[in-house]
């Protein structure tokens, strides 16, 4: 098991960041889900572990954890004021844009673009950062939380996120490229600002030519 990396706590909350191709969480004594093993390392220090958010399996990047149930309750009430942001590299060349969708779900649980008459509404913008190889740098800022809603609303377009293999095409990436990488919220008990942001992954510049 990889140590946690941690990037920031506190006596009520904890952001960890999330590997790809790891659970957020998961049942079962098989279980080597994050929130196990953040569940683990708070036991260790008489700590309770309660779970805000999630991210895809194949996503990387930060989730906030919560120390008491009304830290998370009053977080989860408040998620859509959270600013929410990822690194995403996406196929084909873009310009900067906003995506407005409504999304539902089919019986086999995957999303779609749908209408306003049956789908939740969902809403992302999106900055290019560099393109190469007919391949794009983007970064995303959420304003809703639909489920798999970065991946659908990019697939809708026809840039499909790098390594989608559940709504993109098989092009032989390594891994899926979506990495949470920012979190900026009123912290729930003091008040003060969190922000917490981290660098462009290294797999994400290379991929895209980026040298630093």
């Amino acid at each position: 098991m990889k140590k946690l990396k941690i990037e920031y706590e506190d006596k009520t909350i904890l952001i960890v960041d999330k590997p790809y191709k790891k659970l957020t969480i998961a049942s079962g004594n098989s279980d080597n889900s994050l929130y196990r093993e953040v569940r683990e390392y708070l036991n260790k220090k008489n700590e309770k572990c309660f779970i805000v958010h999630r991210l895809d399996y194949e996503t990387s990047g930060l989730v906030l954890f919560a120390k008491t149930e009304k830290v998370k309750l009053s977080m989860q009430e408040k998620w859509d004021e959270v600013e929410r942001l990822y690194y995403a590299v996406v196929h084909g060349k873009l310009q900067d844009g906003v995506l407005e969708n409504y999304l539902s779900e089919t019986k086999t649980l995957l999303t779609y673009v749908s209408n306003k008459n049956v789908g939740k509404y969902a809403k992302l913008d999106y900055k290019v950062l560099s393109t190469k190889n007919d391949k794009s740098l983007v970064s995303i800022k959420l304003y809703t939380g639909r489920k798999n809603q970065i991946r659908v609303q990019f697939a809708n377009i026809n840039h499909p996120i790098v390594g989608d293999k559940k709504y993109g095409i098989k092009d032989g990436a390594s891994r899926m490229y979506l990495h949470a990488f920012k979190l900026k919220f009123i912290h729930p008990i003091d008040k003060k600002e969190i922000c917490i942001e981290e660098d462009i992954p290294v797999d994400f510049k290379k991929i895209c030519g980026i040298n630093n």
